[in-house]
C-alpha cells in the first residue's frame, strides 16, 4: 500500500511517522507514506494556496488550483513510473469536520486500497470544487481542529495496523474495540492481586468456553456503559 498525504505542515509527521508500528510497517514495506508539501504547488512568488471566501466572512479558503496540481503531480508520477496511461487506482480522502464520521468499518474499507491520497483541510475550509475529486469525505469526530493533520495521522495509524504482519499477530485486530460491534473486553495481567484488586476467576479457570463467555459479558456491559448507541440488545 501507498499512502500520500498533501499538507502545508509536513514536519508534523516527523515523529508519529518514524516510530513503533508505522516505523516497523515501513520497514517491512508493508506501506509507503509520501507526504507532499501543498506550498510547493502555490501560486505566484509567495507560492498562495489561499484566499477569502466569495460572499464575506471570517477567516481564510483554501484554492482548488495548488490542491488539484498537488493530486494530480501524484497520479502523474504514477503514470509516469508504471509506464502505462492507465489512470492510476487512487482513492482520494478528504479530512474534514463536515465529512463522514471516522469508523472501523472505514478504516477497514481504506486498508483494502492500494493506494490513498489525504488531503489535510485548513482555515476555513477548502474550495467546494476540490469536492469533485475526492472519493470520501471523512471526520474524525464532531470536534473542530485546526488542521488534518493530526487527523491524516489518526487515519494513517488505524489503516495500516490493519496490514498483513504489522502487528505481528494478526488476531490481535480481530479481538479490539469495534471488530465484532462491541468495545473490548477488559484485560489483567500479572500480579493476581495488587492493592486489594484481583484478577476475576474466571480468567484464571483455563477453560476456554468459559473465558470466552465472561470476555463477551464483560464486552457488553463496558459498550451499555460507554458507548450505548452502538447496542441493539
Amino acid at each position: 500500500m501507498k499512502i500520500s498525504i498533501i499538507t502545508l505542515f509536513p514536519s508534523m509527521f516527523d515523529g508519529p511517522f518514524a516510530t513503533s508500528m508505522l516505523r516497523k510497517a515501513q520497514d517491512i514495506d508493508a506501506v509507503a507514506i509520501e507526504l507532499v508539501n501543498l506550498r510547493d504547488f502555490g501560486l505566484g512568488p509567495r507560492q498562495t494556496v489561499d484566499d477569502t471566501p466569495y460572499g464575506g466572512g471570517a477567516g481564510m479558503v483554501l484554492k482548488p488550483e495548488p490542491i488539484f496540481a498537488a493530486v494530480e503531480s501524484i497520479t502523474d508520477t504514477i503514470k509516469k513510473d508504471s509506464g502505462s496511461e492507465t489512470p492510476a487506482k487512487t482513492y482520494v480522502v478528504l479530512l474534514s469536520p463536515r465529512g463522514q464520521k471516522y469508523t472501523q468499518n472505514i478504516a477497514r474499507d481504506l486498508a483494502k486500497r492500494e493506494h490513498i491520497i489525504m488531503i489535510c483541510g485548513h482555515y476555513e475550509g477548502i474550495d467546494e470544487r476540490v469536492n469533485t475529486i475526492v472519493d470520501a469525505e471523512i471526520s474524525l469526530g464532531d470536534f473542530v481542529m485546526t488542521g488534518g493533520e493530526i487527523a491524516a495521522m489518526a487515519v494513517t495509524d488505524s489503516v495500516v495496523r490493519l496490514l498483513p504482519g504489522v502487528l505481528g499477530d494478526d488476531r490481535s485486530a480481530q479481538d479490539e474495540s469495534f471488530a465484532t460491534g462491541l468495545l473490548e473486553y477488559p484485560h489483567y495481567t500479572r500480579p493476581e492481586e495488587f492493592r486489594g484488586l484481583r484478577v476475576p476467576d474466571e480468567l484464571k479457570t483455563g477453560h476456554h468456553a468459559e473465558i470466552d463467555k465472561w470476555r463477551r459479558s464483560e464486552a457488553v456491559k463496558k459498550t451499555q456503559a460507554n458507548r450505548p448507541d452502538l447496542t441493539d440488545f
